[in-house]
């Protein structure tokens, strides 16, 4: 009797069985839980050709955001707008706001810091329950529930490794948005000097043509008079239809140069029909640094260069990664059981044995992907202090030339002015004075193909250093990464 009371007494109660039962639910229900409670949701953002259009011919450099965008940047407060006359800088900004180039690498760069906080996460454990019931016996308790989790431990600094690769990944997206912000502002001035080029061709062309018809028709009445034969009328007829011709051409450049220079700005072609643009920036020319500073500031301010390097970095980064999993992750297995009326813990270990392969695959393969990521450096820095060489000759020559041109425009200028003093007093006729003014606007036409040429080297030079020549450093740090403090929801 007394045995029978022992063995009833080790007979799980029902509150017991229920509380086991609870416990079972729970320990399968909270991950559940937290996995719900801590999970993003995914949000559908539809993506229309049509309203993105629409968006985007609804533009315009009146845009009240652009307006706050540029005084953020500028760090002053524009005292009118729209802006009554846009200049470089002005138009610069302009672009950084709209051109769409812009958004698609501040969203590379987006992904980049994303791929930093994955890099950083830690793995998560997990938990198994697997109940058990045996059928041999009912007393104590049938129910062998058995509980293991599995806690990962990252072994030899992986994480860092991870975290440090992801890291100088997301710097080089970064740097990417200063080299893709550049590339708009070149093409930007690019267009700009074409539309300016057009224009002034345009303006000395009707000019020419204006004298050309007036000489042409001073000839005819010569030639209706049996002062000159008719080889001279038909000459000058030839040279005003030339005229007629280039300044067609002339009108061509312009139109398109225009449109163009929407483009470079991101905005619709039409939206500048009524903005009037200055070009005060295009008719000078900047003094010339020396060659060993050129060369210094391009290959310590390049964002190109500077990004080729953090790409380096990353593969360093990922070569140590793979060494370093050479050595195994540690698995941690604490365990509990209940069996037979009995309280049962466990402690597991769990690592893989490094016997089939060291990871030798991968980090061949690190070391070769760091071996280039160097050769792509050496490369790029070659190409860059040769383009600086060949801008700064090519510049050198420009201004020379440049500065020709404008002596012999200020020769005919003055040439000009006696040949006027001479008509005023009727020692020539009005037909040579004609020639004097069709003289002057042809070298007025040279001197702007050399100043446009010298712009064009200019151009070739800032290129070459990714940098506006002629401004001071702070100047040339900041622009390149104005593009990264705008609110790319801003003008959405």
């Amino acid at each position: 009797m007394q045995k029978f009371y022992r063995r009833e007494q080790n007979l799980p109660t029902r509150g017991f069985i229920r509380a086991l039962v609870m416990f079972a639910a729970f320990t399968v229900a909270l991950p559940a839980v937290l996995m719900l409670t801590g999970c993003a949701r995914f949000q559908h953002i539809p993506l229309s050709a049509t309203k993105t259009a629409a968006d985007f011919e609804g533009r315009t450099l009146a845009d009240p955001d652009l307006r706050h965008f540029m005084e953020t940047n500028l760090q002053d407060s524009l005292a009118a707008w729209p802006l009554p006359a846009w200049d470089l800088a002005d138009l610069t900004l302009a672009a950084f706001y709209f051109h769409p180039d812009l958004d698609v690498a501040r969203a590379q760069w987006a992904a980049a810091r994303g791929g930093m906080t994955a890099a950083a996460e830690r793995p998560n454990p997990s938990l198994s329950v697997t109940p058990g019931y045996n059928t041999t016996t009912l007393i104590p308790s049938p129910w062998l529930p058995v509980t293991v989790l599995d806690i990962p431990i990252e072994t030899a600094g992986k994480r860092g490794y991870r975290l440090a690769r992801a890291t100088h990944l997301s710097e080089a997206a970064r740097l990417n948005i200063a080299s893709v912000a550049w590339q708009v502002r070149r093409r930007l001035r690019s267009s700009l000097l074409e539309l300016y080029a057009a224009r002034e061709t345009e303006a000395l062309l009707q000019n020419e043509q204006a004298l050309q018809n007036e000489n042409r028709r001073l000839l005819e009445l010569q030639y209706d008079a049996g002062a000159i034969s008719a080889f001279e009328v038909t000459q000058a007829r030839i040279a005003a239809e030339s005229t007629r011709f280039a300044l067609r051409d002339a009108q061509r450049r312009s139109a398109e140069a225009r449109v163009q220079l929407a483009g470079a700005i991101g905005l619709p072609a039409g939206s500048l029909d009524s903005v009037r643009l200055s070009f005060d920036s295009l008719d000078r020319l900047p003094g010339e640094a020396s060659p060993a500073q050129l060369r210094r500031q391009a290959l310590s301010g390049r964002s190109d260069i500077l990004g080729a390097l953090a790409e380096y970095a990353a593969s360093e980064s990922a070569l140590q990664l793979e060494i370093a999993k050479q050595y195994p992750d540690i698995q941690l297995l604490p365990g509990y059981e209940y069996d037979q009326g009995d309280n049962k813990w466990s402690l597991g270990l769990t690592l893989a044995l490094p016997v089939l392969n060291r990871n030798k695959g991968a980090i061949a393969r690190a070391r070769a992907k760091r071996t280039e990521s160097a050769a792509r450096f050496n490369a790029l820095q070659a190409r860059v202090l040769a383009a600086i060489d060949r801008a700064v000759a090519g510049y050198r020559v420009a201004q020379r030339k440049q500065a020709d041109a404008e002596e012999l425009l200020a020769e005919l200028q003055k040439q000009g002015k006696t040949g006027q003093a001479i008509f005023d007093i009727g020692e020539i006729s009005r037909s040579e004075l004609i020639g004097l003014r069709l003289q002057l606007s042809v070298s007025a036409r040279a001197r702007l193909d050399a100043l446009v040429q010298a712009q064009q080297a200019l151009g070739a030079l800032e290129d070459a250093l990714q940098s506006p020549l002629g401004l001071p450093a702070a100047a040339r740090q900041a622009e390149p990464r104005a593009p990264e403090t705008r609110d790319t929801n801003a003008h959405r």
